[in-house]
C-alpha cells in the first residue's frame, strides 16, 4: 500500500539539462499524453525533432534514474508520428511505470502552468521565466506566479465494519468510491471533510485520522487522504453530485477505482486488508 518516494529515482532539476542525451519526453497536445503504441510507452530520444515533431514550449524536468526528462507542450493540430498516439493521462494508468505516471503528473501541471502564465495576472506585461526556481515573474510590477497547486481532501467513514461507498454522477463508469472534495478559504482539513460528507450524504463524522498523501493533476491537485467514523445521521445523497451512497462489507463491495496509483483504492485496501497497521 505505501509507495517508495519518487525521490529515490528522481532528481528534480530546472536547469543543468544534458545536451544530445536520450531522454523521456512528456509531450502533451491539449492535456493528452504522447505514447508509443507498442513496446516501451514513453518516447524516449535525444530531441522531440528525432520524433518528427515540434514543440510550443519545453521544461526541463531532471533526471529519473540518471536519464534526463523533459516536458513539452505541443500544439493541437500536431498528428501523432506513426506508431504514436496522444492519450488521456487518467488511460495511461495502465501502461505506464508508477514513478513514469506520476512524473507525467507533475510535467502536465508544469505544462499548463507555463501555457497559461505567459502574461502578468496583476499587469498584463510578459513574464520571465526564473532560472534559480521554477516560477515567473513580471519585469513591469514585480509580481511572482509559481506552479498551481489546490489542495483536496479525500476520506473514507467507518460504521462499525462497514465502509462508505458512493457514486459520483460525474463518474463515467458504474463504480464507487470514497468521499472528496477541494478546501474552501479559510477551511482546516478537518472542517472541510465535515463539510463535504454533510453536503454529500448528510451525516455527521467524528475520529478523523490523517492516511497519506498522492499527487493528482486533474487538474492541480495534491490530494490529502483520511479515515474518519460515523457520529450520526441517515446517509442521504445529495442528488446533484452524489447519485448513489451506501455502507459495504468486504463481502458486498462494489466496483470500485483501479488499484495503480489511486490513493482512494490505497484507503479502500487498507479497509478490506482488515485496517492492518498503521492508516
Amino acid at each position: 500500500m505505501r509507495r517508495e518516494s519518487i525521490y529515490k529515482h528522481y532528481i528534480p532539476a530546472i536547469n543543468g539539462a544534458p545536451a544530445n542525451i536520450e531522454a523521456f519526453w512528456f509531450a502533451f497536445s491539449v492535456s493528452r499524453l504522447l505514447v508509443n503504441d507498442k513496446g516501451p510507452a514513453l518516447p524516449l530520444a535525444r530531441s522531440l525533432a528525432e520524433l518528427g515533431i515540434s514543440a510550443v514550449r519545453t521544461q526541463y524536468l531532471g533526471t529519473l534514474e540518471g536519464k534526463p526528462c523533459y516536458s513539452a507542450e505541443i500544439s493541437s493540430d500536431i498528428v501523432a508520428p506513426v506508431g504514436m498516439s496522444f492519450r488521456d493521462l487518467r488511460s495511461t494508468f495502465t501502461i505506464l511505470e508508477e514513478d513514469l505516471w506520476l512524473l507525467a503528473g507533475r510535467a502536465l501541471q508544469i505544462v499548463n502552468w507555463d501555457q497559461t502564465h505567459q502574461y502578468c495576472g496583476r499587469c498584463g506585461e510578459k513574464t520571465e521565466t526564473l532560472t534559480e526556481e521554477r516560477a515567473k515573474r513580471c519585469p513591469a510590477c514585480g509580481f511572482s506566479s509559481y506552479p498551481r497547486l489546490s489542495p483536496a481532501v479525500i476520506f473514507a467513514v467507518f460504521k462499525d465494519d462497514k465502509i462508505l461507498l458512493s457514486h459520483n454522477a460525474a463518474f463515467s463508469g458504474k463504480w464507487y468510491s470514497i468521499s472528496a472534495g477541494f478546501l474552501e478559504p479559510g477551511e482546516t482539513l478537518e472542517d472541510c471533510i465535515r463539510r463535504e460528507i454533510k453536503e454529500e450524504v448528510g451525516i455527521e463524522i467524528k475520529n478523523i485520522q490523517y492516511f497519506g498523501s498522492q499527487p493528482w493533476p486533474f487538474p492541480n491537485s495534491l490530494m490529502l487522504g483520511f479515515t474518519a467514523d460515523w457520529a450520526s445521521g441517515d446517509l442521504v445523497p445529495d442528488g446533484k453530485e452524489i447519485s448513489d451512497a451506501g455502507w459495504f462489507t468486504s463481502a458486498n463491495m462494489p466496483e470500485v477505482p483501479p488499484k495503480k496509483v489511486s490513493i482512494a483504492r490505497d484507503i479502500i485496501d487498507w479497509y478490506l486488508d482488515g485496517k492492518s497497521g498503521n492508516p
